[in-house]
């Protein structure tokens, strides 16, 4: 059961069938060129991962502080220092990987304490589907796959490593690719993606996902506040390759941060696009455009999500 909600970020995915670019432009809308539906049920996109640096620093004998640079993801980081990407999440529980900025400290554990400690448990039992991948003109790929959480708890820190493989079945590239929100509702399933800098376009079909981590949240967490959203109206356009989506966010106490993510889907249920809103000085009302980056939109599905 997919919650509708939105987001301020856009992550532009490409089609398997139509190739775009990166960043496709977009149809202008004219008057009375949209086909407007009434959401159901009212219920986050990060910057795509980017290659890391080729400078490798050595681990050192103790956990350490390592100060972001830019384009680095938490998958990066872990590969660079020899960890793994669980213990690095563990080491940083406070660290959201889809949301990190440049300059923002990590703990970097120590290898032989971790090998000489208690394995790290792994993910929760999570159904992931197979990517969908579109090829960008750049010569890269975007890909998503949607994990759906079956739990009776909300889970958080969720990751997948996509690989592509090429005609033989030889893998040849592989990223990490996480959630555009910190939590993944019981019942609900939301995608994570990865983007491939170079990927041909006949090994499109040749992607698997793996769930690498997902962490169950307790249940007097008090990090997230109750939100829903009310009066969301969504439009989609004449052409199908965009739809325009509001409404507003009412969330119990007092919010600092506050997410919608928009996911699109085609009518076989592919996503094909996604954006997440971040309210500003305590915005509440959102608006937001999302694009189609191949089919025609069939569906938008938004999740909210606010932390005190």
């Amino acid at each position: 059961m997919r919650q509708i909600t939105l987001s301020f970020f856009f992550i532009f995915l490409m089609s398997c069938a139509t190739v775009a670019d990166e960043k496709p432009i977009l149809s202008p809308t004219l008057a009375g060129s949209l086909q407007p539906y009434q959401s159901p049920v009212p219920s986050h996109t990060p910057l795509p991962p980017t290659p890391a640096p080729t400078e490798t620093p050595l681990p050192t004998p103790t956990p350490h502080l390592y100060q972001i640079s830019s384009g680095e993801t938490m998958g990066d980081i872990a590969l660079k220092f020899g960890i793994t990407i669980n213990s690095l999440i563990a080491a940083n529980p406070n660290v959201q990987p889809s949301a990190m900025s440049v300059g923002q400290n990590l703990i970097i554990p120590d290898r032989e304490t971790i090998s000489n400690s208690v394995p790290t448990p792994g993910p929760l039992d999570l159904d992931i589907s197979s990517p969908d991948c579109y090829p960008t003109l750049s010569g890269g790929m975007w890909c998503f796959a949607l994990v759906q959480n079956g739990e009776a708890t909300p889970v958080e820190s969720v990751s997948a490593q996509i690989s592509l493989s090429d005609l033989n079945g030889q893998n040849f590239a592989s990223e990490v690719a996480f959630m555009l929100l910190d939590r993944l509702p019981p019942g609900d399933e939301l995608p994570v993606l990865a983007f491939f800098a170079k990927a041909p376009v006949e090994v499109s079909a040749n992607a698997n996902a793996v769930l690498l981590t997902a962490v169950e949240v307790p249940a007097d967490d008090s990090r997230y506040l109750p939100a829903l959203l009310r009066n969301v109206f969504t439009e989609i356009s004449w052409d199908g390759i965009s739809a325009e989506v509001s409404g507003e966010v009412v969330a119990e106490g007092v919010a600092t941060q506050v997410w919608v993510l928009a996911t699109a889907y085609d009518a076989i249920g592919n996503v094909i696009g996604a954006r997440r809103w971040e309210s500003v000085a305590g915005e509440r009302k959102f608006h937001i455009l999302v694009a189609s980056l191949g089919p025609v939109i069939d569906q938008i599905d938004l999740i909210v999500e606010a932390k005190p």
